[in-house]
């Protein structure tokens, strides 16, 4: 069990950003490998399109999901490297969306290759899966709110990120008129996200067939560390349970909000997101004011992170 408090988070679809993982990769001679790792295992130069983009290639879904995974464990392993070895165990590993094959990575159940190849199959497969789709954030009001008001659409809720910021998920058609119902009922703002289908919803279930498939195929090894899921907020032990998970959350939607309470109920009184940007540690602290985040996306933020990381900071 994790003794120090700590949950580890890991990023989704939307914090890619041209340059990441590049200063760790050029410190670090383990963050470095991941990137290797990860080229070899799909055969695309995910480390170039990391370092210098472009970023339009980038936030293609097919490459953007192989190359956040690596990303997120090369900072890890950056992370690892500059204590010496081993971290202390985290409570609990999470991730958003994508991010929890990552986490998958870091407690031991996924080698990193075989997360990588099924996340540019995952990628593949939500991109054709949906044309007309989109999704949008919905900032100033609650879940149950907008639940309430997308019923009779086909329009869903898709994450339940934090109090006040809930994305929807649905065809283009139908979001742009929920986005004026829902600005109508008090929504402050409605911003169209970066992605090119609705994920997380019923559109994605085209999907889950022959990702499920995918899924079967791929070793899965003991867990290391407890795992919050994305679709039931429920902390899990085995590795067992992950292929029917992970193939349910691709329609589903992320319950983030319920999972960063588990992690708190769990013991977990900091949160530190490894990779690019701070989107899930300032959901944190939305969620829960009063908990400490870190990031490792440089060696700026790694130096900041690590007492954090090692129990040393509180």
């Amino acid at each position: 069990m994790g003794t120090n408090g700590v949950a580890w988070l890991f990023p989704g679809q939307g914090s890619q950003t041209v340059g990441m993982g590049k200063d760790l990769a050029d410190r670090y001679p383990s963050a470095a490998r991941v990137f290797e790792e990860a080229n070899d295992a799909i055969g695309v130069d995910l480390r170039a399109l990391s370092f210098d983009g472009p970023p339009e290639e980038l936030d293609k879904t097919s490459n953007t999901q192989p190359a956040l995974v690596a990303a997120s464990i090369a900072a890890l392993r950056a992370a690892e490297e500059a204590s010496g070895g081993r971290l202390p165990e985290p409570v609990v590993v999470l991730g958003h969306s994508l991010g929890e094959f990552s986490a998958l990575v870091a407690g031991g159940a996924l080698k990193l290759a075989d997360a990588v190849r099924l996340v540019r199959t995952r990628g593949e497969l939500m991109q054709s899966a949906d044309s007309g789709g989109a999704m949008a954030a919905v900032i100033g009001l609650d879940a149950y709110v907008v639940a309430r008001a997308l019923i009779g659409t086909h329009v869903v809720v898709a994450n339940d990120n934090a109090p006040g910021q809930v994305v929807i998920s649905g065809p283009r058609i139908e979001l742009t008129r929920a986005a004026e119902d829902l600005k109508s009922i008090g929504a402050k703002r409605v911003v169209p996200l970066r992605v090119s289908a609705a994920f997380h919803s019923p559109a994605m279930q085209a999907a889950a067939p022959r990702l499920r498939q995918a899924i079967d195929v791929t070793p899965f090894n003991a867990l290391r560390y407890r795992l919050i899921a994305n679709v039931d907020a429920k902390v899990h032990e085995h590795a067992r349970a992950m292929p029917a998970l992970l193939e349910k959350q691709v329609w589903s939607p992320v319950q983030w909000v319920a999972s960063v309470k588990r992690a708190y109920g769990e013991g977990a009184s900091a949160f530190v997101e490894f990779g690019p940007g701070t989107v899930l540690t300032g959901l944190a602290k939305r969620i829960l004011p009063d908990v400490v985040t870190g990031n490792v996306s440089d060696e700026g933020t790694l130096r900041q992170s690590l007492p954090l990381l090692k129990g040393d900071a509180r």
